[in-house]
């Protein structure tokens, strides 16, 4: 079936509280640190089903020094298109919030999209508590 689920953690590394609301503006970039062209929808559907972290209502979260907050992605490995070259990217790129410095991911284990060209985004998540 080629489902793939991926979550990333921010810590704040600052001395004061750190506010994030809604989901990441994230992008992804190939081996050449070229942008990939993918569709980025909030929440899983048309991809898959039975992810609640990533379908959950987006709501405001801070962090305070030390603190982590979370938020996670689902994709196939699918090729649906035998004359469409399959897509991998190896850097996920995430600005945590409007304005604030874009932060560059490189993976160990590849975002490897197949042809799909789709990418499903949770919200941020609060710490458990």
């Amino acid at each position: 079936m080629g489902l793939r689920v991926a979550e990333f953690q921010l810590v704040n590394c600052g001395a004061q509280p750190y506010a994030l609301e809604g989901y990441p503006q994230l992008s992804l970039r190939d081996d050449r640190n070229d942008p990939v062209e993918v569709a980025v929808e909030h929440g899983s559907a048309g991809i898959t089903t039975g992810t609640p972290d990533l379908d959950e209502a987006p709501r405001p979260v801070t962090l305070a020094p030390g603190q982590a907050a979370f938020f996670g992605i689902v994709w196939r490995n699918l090729v649906t298109e035998s004359a469409t070259p399959a897509v991998t990217a190896r850097i996920v790129e995430v600005e945590p919030r409007p304005g604030a410095p874009r932060l560059w991911l490189r993976l160990a284990a590849p975002v490897d999209l197949g042809n799909t060209g789709k990418l499903g985004l949770g919200p941020w998540r609060p710490p458990a508590r």
